[in-house]
């Protein structure tokens, strides 16, 4: 669909993706300009929390087809929800102007309510509406930031949540600190006849296969990544980059942006390194539902951008059978 310059494009809607990915285009407003203020600021206005536990379980209601998270209203926000004091973080505001945030609570916590289940990320998240991902996704980003990164960097010094959530204070040097994001890619390498380059990962059982990926390494571009992790990891050469869309990644704070590699020849010979790759096979598109089916090959699920990336390459929607989460 081409873009109307006189229209603003709304990320709510996924329309504008090149891959029809799970995570990271939520209805949300996030509403920076909010944050300095407080929760004081928000005096008057509705809200609604969604219930974390420490190790990032999230509380929900369903069955074992849909599920929904469960967002408490009305909970007066302020640190002590846990005993680090991390208090109630932002998220932001939705579509009906109340404002979205989480909490980190134990199972037994009073606010609780009667029913409700226990999920994580990705036993949960395919289960769950898109809007409810991304309440879920940004706030396991965010706890994850505050739970690895509580003192300064510079000083040492204990610091303390502030922002909504945020940023971190720290009272020695008055310096902040905010939530880090770590660029990570994520390539399937194509060869001049249309076979798709798969790799396994050595701690991956055997048949467990997907793209190739790594993180960006200081002063280098996405794209110089690509080119070196394929080169590391199956020692062939990449000719050309084809970038499909990003994707955040809560474990623990990742962005994976997703590219389709083109290299010249039919099935160049890929050499693992041993280190991360165990082994890498050339696979076609003729190939592939048969190879699914035995469990000789088994792929990502839908929540990794790594599923979508081997889609678009297939060019038909990959079969939940096939996957091995």
């Amino acid at each position: 669909m081409p873009l109307d310059p006189d229209q603003p494009i709304d990320l709510a809607q996924p329309f504008y993706l090149a891959l029809p990915l799970a995570l990271g285009h939520g209805p949300l407003d996030r509403r920076g300009d909010l944050r300095a203020a407080g929760w004081a600021g928000m005096e008057g206005r509705p809200r609604r929390m969604l219930l974390l536990t420490p190790d990032g379980r999230v509380a929900h209601h369903g069955d074992p087809v849909a599920a929904h998270l469960v967002l408490v209203d009305g909970i007066i926000a302020g640190p002590g929800a846990e005993p680090d004091g991390l208090g109630d973080l932002l998220l932001g505001i939705g579509p009906d102007d109340v404002a979205v945030g989480a909490r980190v609570v134990a199972t037994d916590d009073p606010i609780v309510p009667d029913g409700a289940a226990w999920g994580d990320m990705r036993g949960l998240a395919m289960r769950l509406a898109d809007p409810d991902r991304s309440l879920l996704v940004e706030a396991l980003a965010l706890t994850n930031w505050h739970r690895r990164h509580p003192r300064c960097p510079r000083c040492g010094a204990q610091t303390e949540v502030a922002g909504m959530g945020w940023w971190r204070h720290c009272p020695e040097d008055g310096s902040e600190h905010y939530p880090r994001t770590d660029p990570a890619v994520i390539a399937l390498l194509v060869d001049d006849a249309g076979n798709a380059l798969l790799g396994r990962q050595v701690r991956w059982p055997a048949g467990a296969f997907s793209t190739l990926a790594g993180f960006v390494e200081a002063g280098e571009s996405a794209e110089a990544a690509v080119l070196r992790e394929i080169g590391e990891e199956v020692g062939l050469h990449a000719e050309a980059l084809e970038y499909l869309g990003s994707q955040p990644w809560p474990f623990p704070g990742s962005l994976m942006l997703g590219f389709h590699a083109r290299i010249s020849g039919t099935r160049p010979s890929p050499t693992v390194d041993g280190l991360e790759i165990a082994e890498a096979r050339w696979v076609g598109r003729d190939e592939l539902p048969g190879l699914a089916q035995a469990g000789t090959v088994r792929l990502p699920g839908r929540l990794s951008i790594a599923h979508h990336l081997i889609g678009r390459w297939y060019g038909e929607p990959i079969q939940d059978p096939w996957c091995r989460w």
